[in-house]
């Protein structure tokens, strides 16, 4: 079945239909991993938008369902080169296909994603539609496609009770705004008892519960757009508790200090970002997804300073706290997938909560 790829700027993708049957508008990204796309379509940051992935040929190790990042997909809309129509792993569960079809992800092939991701480069990121229907006027679709906006993402990906996972030394809060389970895994790994919590969940809770440390996690949408709970980091910034932050995380601890977010272009989406440690000089590659940055500029040195920096465009990746035991980072430590660099942050929040990584 031909499928269609409209874009906002009025570009026209025409391809082959495969997973789920409806029509989809969204925000469109690219991803630049090129294993992995099980975590793509399962990271909850992906909530309101489609990805294009850039790697030529998806789904030829098929689906292991043990490896995806939440309870769900939470992607709109999935676009590749190729499709691997049959999946060879001997940890296979089901063909990406038929897992797309599952969860109702519409998605559309043999449509240059190489055009794609040079458009969003160069315009930003932009929204979309896939359909199987032709539109032979598209003055009206245009309009619907302008009109999308990503909102409200975080409730519909953070979980509705607490729940703990694993038994350790060290008692954690884990805010899920929207958290990739291998956060919690290794967390788990470092001996800790990690108790999730609902992103509404008031800061009040957190601190009578005799917690050792807050991680905040990952998450999509706008930071700006979470006014309540920025509110409650505020309050949690001021607890003197360790608190290490990821991705949304990050940037909802930088807004509830003052500082500034935007959006950027096109934002960065992949396991191949190279990062740099300003206190050491040395550079990670890491995983990323996010649209959204904290403004260098709106820092103030004498609450904070730049921890890590992308090394492609100098963004900021970090930020380490002066007179508070916070480190917040923008990329994603727990690298599923992707390197696992970075890791070694989870040791150094054991150490910030008073243990170290062997205990």
């Amino acid at each position: 079945m031909k499928a269609y790829l409209i874009l906002e700027d009025g570009h026209v993708f025409e391809g082959e239909h495969f997973g789920g049957h409806k029509e989809v508008i969204s925000e469109f990204v690219f991803n630049t991993s090129m294993t992995g796309y099980l975590e793509v379509l399962t990271d909850p940051s992906y909530a309101g938008q489609s990805v294009v992935m850039t790697y030529p040929l998806i789904g030829n190790y098929g689906v292991c369902l043990e490896d995806q990042e939440s309870r769900q997909p939470y992607v709109e809309g999935f676009v590749v080169n190729e499709l691997a129509r049959l999946g060879s792993h001997f940890r296979k569960n089901m063909d990406l296909e038929d897992y797309l079809k599952q969860h109702d992800i519409v998605g559309i092939q043999g449509v240059d994603t190489r055009y794609i991701t040079k458009l969003i480069r160069n315009k930003g990121c932009m929204n979309g539609l896939i359909t199987t229907y032709h539109y032979d006027d598209l003055s009206d679709v245009l309009k619907r496609i302008h009109e999308y906006k990503v909102s409200g993402v975080v409730k519909q990906t953070t979980c509705c009770e607490p729940y703990v996972l694993g038994k350790g030394a060290y008692k954690v809060a884990l805010y899920d705004f929207g958290a990739k389970q291998n956060i919690a895994r290794e967390l788990v790994k470092r001996n800790c008892e990690v108790t999730v919590f609902p992103a509404d969940t008031p800061a009040k809770t957190i601190l009578e519960g005799h917690f050792d440390g807050i991680m905040l996690s990952n998450g999509p949408g706008d930071p700006e757009e979470c006014v309540d709970i920025i509110e409650n980091m505020k309050i949690l910034s001021q607890s003197g508790l360790p608190i290490f932050a990821i991705c949304l995380g990050h940037q909802l601890m930088a807004l509830a200090h003052g500082f500034q977010t935007e959006k950027m272009v096109y934002g960065h989406h992949g396991a191949n970002h190279p990062v740099k440690d300003l206190k050491t000089n040395r550079v990670y590659i890491s995983t990323q997804n996010h649209n959204y940055v904290v403004k260098e500029e709106s820092l103030d040195n004498q609450v904070a300073k730049m921890w890590f920096q992308n090394v492609n465009d100098g963004t900021l990746e970090g930020i380490e706290y002066l007179q508070k035991p916070i480190k917040t980072v923008q990329f994603h430590p727990e690298a599923c997938a992707g390197p696992l660099d970075t890791s070694y942050l989870f040791d150094e929040f054991i150490k910030m909560m008073g243990g170290n990584q062997n205990a």
